[in-house]
């Protein structure tokens, strides 16, 4: 087959024909293995066998006992110092480690927190389209996309604003890194990028740790390192790896779904009318088809810890299996005409927020809360707001993100 899904060469195939490529994948008998290339600075992987279809991507997250999230979920596996550097994330952990970092976290994202949030992320667009009116459309990115879930997350940190720009301009390098091997050269360049932006965040955020221990303000740092009733709280390093990993997957998700959810929207009037026509019955199940359609995180690799069975192909214990997101959302036998973009879809069954299991998104509300108060104030602002060409693209396997998309209104 002309399809190598652990080549960068692929993923700088046009999306048309990557999502042929695995509508091939999906049709045969057993899921497909790719060895890896060795590559600068991580861990060179043996290979992968690529789960494609739903089916073996909802089974996958569900048993979490035997598909591990340990040592790592991203491809290629960092090497082991990172851990010793940064500390360890919570999506490359398994329970009870796992189990306990959520349990302590889980309560910031309760319904009656989000339920706080939402007049200050409705200033929050307000502000930002004030800023677009003013400054006339130039890139949808940069002016709408990539500000709100940062200043989100930024306020629920309680951040100061004279630091939000840096946070800001470290989550960028951070993002570009991820999933982006191109050459020797770069990669050692972008690598010590990425690592100073990781550390310059966590050290900004155990500072404010220290702080915020002798004054809590209420705000979420305040609450994740000061003990609550069960004496649970987060350690210095946790504190600083859980900020990365909100700053960096919560910020893209919302992201990556708006930045391409204005296109789908400019290229399917139909679908955009309808939801004007009764903004409030059709923006859930909106959000929910962008992000279906969008996958903005594209996949996640898990370890096999005993031997298993999945769909005839007998997997042994230390093998290493990736999860393809945008080929499961795209699967002809659980959504018909999957290519098309159509906001009357049944669309729950999608894992665009991850596989069912202990690792689905746990910022998933909260991003939907996020775009759906975003496109409410566009759309209510600025009625003849659209896409404007093609977006340009990041180069990855891993995170499906507009670098820029020029709009008009």
């Amino acid at each position: 087959m002309d399809i190598d899904l652990a080549d960068l060469d692929f993923w700088r195939r046009p999306l048309k024909e990557r999502n042929e490529a695995f509508a091939r994948l999906r049709q045969l008998e057993h899921p497909v293995f790719f060895p890896e290339k060795k590559v600068p600075f991580l861990r060179s992987g043996k290979g992968f066998y690529a789960l494609v279809r739903h089916a073996d991507v909802v089974e996958a997250s569900r048993n979490a006992k035997v598909f591990s999230s340990e040592p790592a979920v991203t491809n290629p596996e960092p090497p082991g110092w990172v851990k010793q550097v940064f500390g360890e994330s919570m999506v490359n952990m398994d329970d009870p480690r796992h189990a306990r970092l959520r349990r302590i976290v889980t309560r910031s994202f309760s319904p009656k927190m989000l339920a706080g949030l939402q007049s200050d992320i409705e200033a929050a667009c307000a502000r930002i389209v004030d800023d677009v009116v003013r400054d006339g459309p130039r890139d949808f990115v940069q002016q709408v996309a990539a500000r709100l879930p940062i200043h989100v997350i930024c306020d629920m940190l309680n951040i100061p604003q004279e630091l939000r720009e840096k946070v800001h301009q470290h989550v960028d390098i951070s993002t570009a890194y991820t999933g982006v091997r191109p050459s020797l050269a770069r990669s050692v360049q972008m690598a010590g990028q990425n690592m100073l932006a990781l550390l310059a965040l966590q050290r900004m955020v155990i500072k404010l740790g220290h702080e915020r221990v002798a004054e809590p303000t209420g705000d979420l740092v305040s609450l994740l390192v000061n003990a609550n009733v069960d004496g649970e709280k987060l350690t210095d390093k946790e504190l600083g790896s859980f900020f990365s990993l909100l700053l960096v997957a919560g910020n893209e998700t919302a992201r990556n779904t708006m930045a391409h959810g204005i296109k789908l929207l400019t290229d399917n009037p139909a679908q955009r009318e309808l939801l004007m026509s009764d903004f409030d019955a059709h923006i859930g199940n909106t959000i929910e088809e962008m992000v279906r359609y969008v996958s903005p995180i594209m996949q996640f690799r898990r370890t096999v810890t005993e031997d298993y069975t999945l769909r005839g192909l007998e997997l042994k214990k230390g093998d290493k299996v990736v999860l393809f997101y945008g080929s499961a959302n795209r699967d002809e036998s659980v959504f018909p005409h999957a290519d098309t973009f159509d906001i009357t879809r049944e669309t729950k069954p999608h894992v665009g927020f991850g596989g069912p299991g202990p690792h689905f998104c746990l910022g998933a509300n909260l991003a939907r809360q996020e775009m759906r108060t975003m496109f409410r104030e566009l759309l209510t602002r600025l009625p003849e707001i659209r896409s404007v060409g093609e977006p340009e693209l990041l180069l990855s396997n891993f995170d499906n993100s507009v670098r820029s998309q020029p709009f008009t209104f």
